[in-house]
């Protein structure tokens, strides 16, 4: 059984910081692809950024400079940093993984196992 366990949202003026969290097993974290996504209400589920099961990093052009995966290998934890929010980053912001090896910023359909998502809102 996969679990992803996500906290970290909250409400934020544009310009501010939020980390998000995501705690998995040691198994799912050493040997999954993981990743954030963020999906508005009537839109599709977009990719953010992910980390491969080689451990190389990928981001959304959207969030390039702004965003940054970080990990704490103790932890088995994958954060999201995200810097410089703007109003259009606010959205519920899911934790997925999956076993197979995921190239570049693979589409949410593709992905497996997800968190039970944590809204991020910026204000203007």
């Amino acid at each position: 059984q996969v679990q992803l366990v996500e906290s970290g949202g909250g409400s934020v003026q544009a310009g501010g910081s939020l980390r998000l969290s995501c705690a998995a097993s040691p198994f799912t974290y050493n040997h999954y692809s993981m990743g954030w996504f963020r999906q508005v209400l009537g839109k599709e589920r977009e990719g953010v950024a992910s980390r491969d099961s080689t451990g190389k990093l990928n981001y959304a052009d959207s969030v390039k400079g702004r965003f940054t995966i970080s990990q704490d290998n103790a932890k088995n934890t994958l954060y999201l940093q995200m810097d410089r929010l703007k109003p259009e980053d606010t959205a519920m912001y899911y934790c997925a993984a999956d076993p197979s090896f995921m190239s570049g910023l693979a589409p949410a359909p593709l992905w497996n196992y997800w968190g039970q998502g944590t809204q991020v809102t910026v204000s203007s």
